[in-house]
């Protein structure tokens, strides 16, 4: 990676992206360091105020060097100290709010009689896993006069389990990235204790006096009327593309800014390559048509504010709710005869808005946690069995092979200057609403020749990374991965998921590419193939691979599929499991178990584990405890109940067969 050059762009870009990523935390950091004689509902809009305004101190810290990160957390905790005199951020009339994590409030009470910075120090080893030593930082850059006193005093006021500062080092398990491409063996990164139920974002809401609201409802609505009346004549008397705003927008400069074509944010051609967040925040918008304002505000006002004639594709658990603030664009043009794109990028969604024949369409989905390769290309267009996509800006070639031919070759596509190749689909990624294959799914697709996209980035990214991206009907390709299987008695290191474009990845998917018929693309980042063990079978019937494919969604959710592949023949599936972290980071232990029946008509019991797996043992109809990661017995004469499959573990720990169950072919 290049070395960084802040500017002061970059660096606001850098803490707005902490701020939205870590809404709840700074939230939370900024409630508990507020003085604790403010009611409740005033707390909360006052930490919401902290946050907000720490963006501009913050990225101008961040533009000359600082840790986005540390530079966030160090306003927050000096605009929260500072009590934040003044009107409160807007509020809803007539309604009171309070965090919906009633154990706030304890833990407030816990600090009662603290300076704000060391309530401030408290939190943020507590709940953020600092040692004192940042903490100690933090509190500086905010501007306490002692900081190593106020940490002191933090300590102090900490009791009870789990109340104390971080250990030096616990920075670095709390800041593990859950979505990070670790594999099946990959270590859990520590995480602070009750992260997830003491975040202030969700709030209860009461309504206040309602006798006080009705004597003043008469007045508040003549008011309402002149302003309506206001807003009317500037609107009826405005030029320019804001009079063709959303009528629920005319009256909000905020909400205006955020659909007006002149504020969309637009990310320098040269970006990607001076940045560590290599996502879609690093894309420059490209296209013929991106100083087309007329577009851009048809595109806006249609995100914003749809007709019954749009069709309107959300990928599932995505929301279509219209941009809060000025949205980035990623690309404005015509990828095909007759038809007009535009596509933005909002936090973490892309949003796609096609004109075609008169007729306008918006497809929305998820890019939680995208990286490299997961923000890779878009889908712009599909027709008559081709897909016109853009590429990120670090890639630098693109080729197309066939998964299903493993020994076939790859055929070098030509990127155009707009950074957009045209590949051919899958039989199943068929031209559905909004253009993302519904059609095809519905229609279950076959096993016949499965294109996939072969890219690799640039050298200023990384060396040598090339990697696969399958259409599966879904506005944002696939990423594929293998994890290869561990064998021996010893317990060998874990191995991570690896890129598939190696010969015996190939091989591997080209067995298992019928699979990916099951996935829906509209919802799911990545898939990985693990074989994660390898067992001889009985009659001396060669040797099968235990897979288990696992599907990660945009959503962090997880679906699996075991299957084994005998030497000949069909795989046979083993089990399915969906919303599971089996087969993942947080789900590295695997026992499997299936029925399988020899050439010669004979019925066996087979299991196999994962590399921890010491000892596999069945009960119920089969009794038997077998050393090691596989097990291959007779089967019990038809028709007995299913035995009962567990797995020791070296730990000591026990676990069961995922979903066991007969298998039967796919």
């Amino acid at each position: 990676m290049v070395g960084h050059r802040h500017g002061s762009g970059t660096g606001l870009r850098h803490a707005e992206a902490v701020i939205v990523e870590r809404y709840p935390q700074l939230l939370r950091l900024a409630y508990l360091v507020l003085p604790p004689d403010l009611d409740r509902h005033s707390r909360l809009l006052r930490a919401h105020r902290a946050v907000q305004h720490s963006l501009r101190a913050a990225g101008r810290r961040a533009a000359q060097g600082e840790d986005p990160l540390a530079a966030v957390r160090a306003e927050v905790v000096r605009h929260a100290a500072g009590r934040l005199r003044g009107p409160l951020p807007p509020w809803v009339w007539g309604l009171r709010m309070w965090p919906s994590a009633e154990g706030l409030d304890e833990e407030a009470r816990r600090l009662t009689g603290l300076t704000p910075y060391a309530r401030a120090a408290w939190v943020l080893g507590r709940f953020e896993g600092l040692d004192e030593e940042a903490v100690a930082a933090v509190l500086e850059q905010a501007g306490a006069a002692d900081p190593t006193g106020e940490v002191r005093a933090a300590r102090a006021a900490a009791s009870g389990p789990g109340a104390a500062l971080a250990a030096p080092g616990a920075a670095a398990a709390a800041a593990a990235e859950p979505g990070s491409p670790a594999g099946p063996g990959g270590a859990a990164g520590a995480r602070p204790e009750r992260e997830t139920i003491l975040h202030p974002a969700d709030v209860h809401t009461r309504p206040t006096d309602l006798l006080l609201r009705r004597t003043r409802v008469r007045a508040a609505w003549g008011i309402a009327a002149v302003l309506l009346l206001a807003a009317g004549l500037t609107r009826a008397t405005a030029a320019g593309p804001d009079a063709a705003l959303p009528a629920p927008y005319a009256g909000s400069p905020v909400a205006r800014a955020a659909l007006d074509p002149a504020r969309l944010v637009r990310v320098p051609a040269q970006a990607w390559s001076d940045t560590g967040r290599v996502d879609f925040t690093a894309w420059p918008a490209r296209g013929a048509r991106t100083g087309d304002r007329t577009l851009l505000a048809r595109a806006l006002g249609t995100w914003a504010s749809p007709t019954s004639a749009t069709v309107v594709t959300t990928a599932p658990t995505a929301s279509a709710e219209p941009p809060e603030h000025p949205p980035q664009l990623l690309f404005a043009g015509d990828p095909g005869p007759g038809t007009a794109v535009v596509v933005f990028h909002d936090g973490d969604r892309i949003v796609r808005y096609t004109e075609r024949g008169g007729r306008r369409s918006l497809d929305i989905a998820r890019t939680d946690d995208a990286n490299v390769t997961t923000a890779a290309a878009v889908t712009l267009t599909r027709d008559a069995g081709t897909a016109r996509r853009l590429l990120a800006p670090w890639i630098v070639t693109a080729g197309v092979r066939d998964l299903t031919a493993p020994g076939g070759p790859l055929r070098p596509l030509p990127i155009g200057p707009d950074g957009t190749v045209t590949t051919e689909l899958p039989p199943e990624a068929g031209d559905g609403p909004g253009g993302d294959g519904a059609a095809g799914r519905a229609k279950g697709g076959g096993c016949g020749p499965r294109p996939v996209l072969e890219v690799a980035s640039s050298p200023r990214i990384v060396e040598k990374h090339s990697f696969l991206l399958a259409d599966l009907g879904g506005l944002l390709p696939v990423h594929l991965t293998y994890t290869p299987p561990v064998e021996g008695s010893d317990v060998p290191p874990a191995r991570q998921p690896r890129e598939a474009t190696g010969s015996a990845a190939l091989a591997r998917w080209a067995q298992e590419s019928c699979a990916l018929g099951e996935v829906d693309g509209r919802a799911v980042r990545a898939v990985n193939l693990w074989d994660f063990a390898v067992t001889e079978l009985p009659e001396s019937a060669g040797r099968a691979v235990w897979s288990c494919t696992r599907a990660t969604h945009w959503s962090g959710r997880g679906d699996v599929r075991i299957r084994l592949r005998p030497p000949a023949g069909d795989s046979l599936a083993v089990a399915h499991a969906e919303s599971t972290a089996a087969c993942g980071r947080f789900g590295q232990h695997v026992l499997a178990a299936t029925l399988w029946r020899a050439p010669s008509g004979r019925g066996y019991q087979l299991a196999a584990g994962s590399r921890e797996v010491a000892e596999i043992s069945a009960t119920g109809s089969l009794t038997t405890r077998t050393p090691g990661r596989t097990l291959a017995v007779p089967a019990p004469a038809a028709p007995a109940p299913p035995a009962v499959l567990t797995a020791r573990l070296h730990s000591g720990a026990v676990i069961t067969a995922l979903d066991a169950r007969g298998g039967g072919r796919d």
